[in-house]
């Protein structure tokens, strides 16, 4: 994300104008924009026209709009993001308040104007618009028949191919159908890695499997790499790691993300730090459960004892409509930072931010045991009784 302009007056009203770059600057665009925002963009309208002779026909014509933002689309798969407004700035093609969709794309520029940023959204953008937040993970889950080669961005956990090959079982004193078809099915998952893995980008690309298929199929892609003098794979073999997973499913990312081995080889990683803050949290959980609290009424109550150590929070929340609820959360992360607390903002797209969405959305690791608040509230209950 490339930021043009910043213009925020001390009442925190204002606006910005950005580029996004890559597809992923479009999931931090849809974090950015909310309803009732103020968004201006070149888009596309189709006009109708009359000629001298009364005809009547349409044109499709470029022009820059200013919407009042009522709804926001965002396609996860194509990474494409559209959003519904009015028009509220005269323009020639289109009436005041008249409906109108943009679609915001790569490399061109757009305005988003809000009557109040809050920290939360200011901090997005410093990240979206630092280099050193990109995607340098990439990860291969495979079992027999079944791969996903997966790109972990910092902000999620991007899809870009899945393998399916029918394996047939191996017969006794005839192994060769089998044999044929799992080396078809490695042939497929090596030319996915090439199409869809920039090795100038990742440092690291996770090999997980259950069993040995992890070693078979590296095995494999070396093997034919030499052979057809495939430089790219030869010269980047270092940046492969094999770790274990239990399956070849994408929910199996988070196991090899959470291995020891690969923790060390991305610690720099806004991914590992997330994925091994909440396993931190499930293991407070098990061992202490007065320091592991999750679901906003608990973490607020732990906050106004100044006890969170480190807050789990994911961004779904910061796209609430109601704007109370909104600046809830707000001024919840804002009141950890002050307490010299630690803030992970999870992505909802990022297979650690689906798992904490589970556990309400809001968790905290606690510097010091907190007795269950719940069971206070129903002693106090108990006594009004």
């Amino acid at each position: 994300m490339k930021l043009v302009r910043k213009d925020i007056e001390k009442d925190n009203a204002g606006q910005v104008t950005l580029v996004p770059e890559e597809p992923e600057d479009m999931w931090h665009t849809y974090n950015l924009v909310q309803v009732g925002d103020s968004l201006r963009a070149s888009t596309i309208r189709k006009v109708q026209t009359e000629s001298s002779t009364g005809s009547v026909g349409s044109n499709r014509v470029r022009t820059t709009l200013t919407l009042c933002v009522e709804a926001i689309d965002f396609d996860s798969q194509a990474c494409q993001l559209r959003v519904k407004g009015t028009n509220i700035q005269e323009n020639e093609y289109v009436k005041m308040g008249a409906y109108h969709t943009i679609e915001l794309e790569p490399n061109r520029q757009f305005t988003l104007a809000k009557k109040q940023w809050d920290s939360v959204v200011l901090e997005r953008i410093e990240q979206a618009c630092d280099p050193a937040w990109s995607a340098d993970v990439a990860a291969v889950v495979m079992q027999e028949g079944l791969a996903h080669v997966c790109l972990v961005t910092p902000s999620m956990t991007l899809t870009r191919a899945k393998v399916e090959v029918n394996i047939p079982r191996k017969r006794r004193g005839n192994c060769s159908q089998h044999d044929r078809a799992l080396e078809r099915f490695y042939e497929q998952v090596a030319q996915a890695i090439q199409r869809h893995i920039n090795f100038e980008v990742v440092k690291c690309v996770l090999v997980a499997s259950p069993g040995f298929v992890r070693e078979q199929f590296c095995d494999y892609m070396f093997q034919q790499a030499v052979k057809t003098d495939n430089k790219v794979l030869l010269e980047n073999r270092s940046k492969f790691l094999q770790v274990h997973a239990s399956s070849g499913h994408k929910y199996s990312l988070k196991e090899a993300l959470c291995d020891p081995a690969v923790a060390s080889r991305l610690s720099d990683t806004k991914a590992a730090g997330e994925v091994k803050a909440l396993d931190d949290f499930y293991k407070m959980l098990q061992h202490e459960p007065d320091r592991a609290f999750y679901g906003l009424k608990q973490v607020e109550k732990a906050n106004e004892a100044m006890a969170i150590d480190t807050l789990l929070i994911s961004d779904e929340l910061f796209r609430h409509q109601d704007v109370a609820t909104r600046s809830r959360y707000v001024r919840l992360v804002d009141s950890v930072k002050e307490n010299a607390g630690t803030v992970r903002i999870f992505s909802s797209l990022h297979v650690s931010g689906e798992q904490l969405s589970q556990l309400t959305g809001v968790a905290a690791i606690l510097r010091f045991p907190v007795p269950d608040l719940s069971d206070q509230e129903d002693d106090s209950s108990s006594e009004e009784d």
